[in-house]
């Protein structure tokens, strides 16, 4: 059993190549008992952007607030507050925040995608 609170959890700004102003935090996972499976946080900052990237595992997102895009195999979709999203494994995606404003969106992946 765990139950937290989002500003006691560590925020980790993403490094990877193609980033830019995007902040992860990995708020349930097999550390908090759910084994197999991880639930981050991922918040872009003004023209923030995830790499664009693909890799073999699928993930569930939920967009909690703000407005961006998810580029998602050659397509651009507009994605805001209440939206969601699949990405299935091995498909080129990336979210885009373009406003000044902060972009927040959960993503579910396998203990695999949180290494």
């Amino acid at each position: 059993m765990f139950v937290g609170k989002l500003d006691d959890i560590e925020k980790i700004q993403v490094s990877a190549p193609g980033a830019a102003n995007a902040i992860k935090q990995s708020l349930i996972g097999p550390a908090q008992g759910w084994e197999g499976w991880v639930m981050r946080l991922f918040t872009l900052e003004s023209k923030g952007h995830t790499p664009r990237h693909s890799h073999p595992w699928p993930h569930i997102n939920y967009i909690v607030a703000g407005k961006g895009t998810l580029f998602l195999e050659g397509k651009e979709y507009t994605v805001e507050t209440g939206g969601i999203a699949y990405v299935p494994g091995g498909a080129e995606h990336q979210f885009t925040n373009l406003t000044d404003k902060e972009f927040y969106f959960i993503c579910i992946v396998p203990e695999e995608g949180d290494k």
